[in-house]
């Protein structure tokens, strides 16, 4: 079965999924609908989390990887009820590197300049194309 999960850093080495913090564990969300993978990435976005892909892949794979690392994981059925990020984002991943995390001091920041960060016309136009795609 192919599932839709959220990388950060897509194809890099610095590669990362999204997972979810319950207590001392992390939980990666599968879904079956690459529509509300797309909208809890908008989600997370919203609250200044960086950017994530949504990428399809199989779920035996995923499900290998949790057992490997000593994940969750949990299938968000298609048009399940909304499915909201949590409030509180951590503020370092494990997936940052060493200079990522010098550099940031926090993960729900943008980088900023000394006179703050502007998003440019091509990351507004992505946006708004991924916001009237799923109307």
């Amino acid at each position: 079965m192919r599932v839709f999960v959220l990388l950060f850093n897509a194809g890099t080495d610095n590669e990362g999924i999204h997972t979810i913090r319950e207590g001392d564990r992390n939980k990666i969300l599968m879904f079956e609908s690459e529509d509300d993978a797309t909208r809890f990435a908008l989600q997370l976005e919203a609250q200044e989390f960086p950017s994530a892909s949504v990428e399809e892949i199989d779920a035996e794979e995923i499900k290998e990887f949790c057992q490997g690392a000593g994940y969750e994981w949990e299938l968000i059925h298609e048009n399940e009820a909304l499915i909201l990020p949590p409030e509180r984002n951590v503020e370092e991943t494990d997936w940052e590197t060493d200079g990522d995390k010098n550099d940031a001091n926090k993960v729900n920041s943008y980088p900023e300049d000394d006179e703050g960060r502007e998003m440019s016309d091509a990351e507004l136009d992505s946006i708004r194309r991924k916001l009237e795609g799923l109307l």
